[in-house]
């Protein structure tokens, strides 16, 4: 299926602000960057964490543990969709008592992060998890809410939204259309 794109919703420079700005108001809300982890989801989510964990570091001076989790064995629907693409999960830091905020590209249905809540309570039991996304596109299938919204971009059912990043696609854009 090839991804047909109608509209771009963000560039380099509003992913870079998006960033900066999801960053000041982590460390507003955490009141600094002490017992603060972020734990991004596989795959592009682990980009955004790394890329918010670079940033708080550059606002404190000091910084901040940075973690990959992979779901896919958390998923409701591993048993219908298999788990035949399980990627590594690298959190190497104690989640006990930490203010652990969960970071992914683009929040839908809830369903990853409902999985990446169970994943992380595996580590040991946070003081909190909250949760820092791109996009949030609506249609909750779950009570999920995200904490931190980089934009909200409404969209239908059918549509969809694609985020390519510089790490792995060699740039940095938001766009939102069909597959075909």
């Amino acid at each position: 299926m090839a991804f047909e794109a109608r509209a771009r919703v963000l560039d380099t420079e509003d992913l870079s602000r998006i960033i900066r700005r999801i960053a000041h108001e982590i460390l507003e809300r955490s009141k600094g960057s002490d017992d603060l982890a972020l734990v991004g989801i596989r795959t592009r989510g682990v980009f955004l964490a790394r890329r918010l964990g670079k940033m708080i570091e550059e606002i404190e001076g000091k910084p901040v543990a940075v973690g990959a989790l992979d779901i896919s064995l958390y998923r409701d629907d591993v048993a219908t969709r298999g788990a035949s693409s399980i990627g590594v999960t690298e959190i190497d830091l104690d989640t006990n008592d930490k203010k652990v905020v969960v970071v992914d590209d683009v929040l839908y249905t809830g369903r990853t992060i409902r999985a990446a809540m169970d994943a992380i309570m595996d580590f040991g039991r946070p003081q909190v998890i909250q949760l820092a996304v791109l996009v949030d596109r609506g249609h909750r299938e779950v009570p999920i809410r995200a904490d931190y919204v980089g934009k909200n971009v409404p969209t239908s059912g059918n549509e969809k939204v694609k985020v390519s990043l510089e790490e792995i696609d060699g740039v940095d854009m938001v766009e939102i259309g069909e597959e075909r």
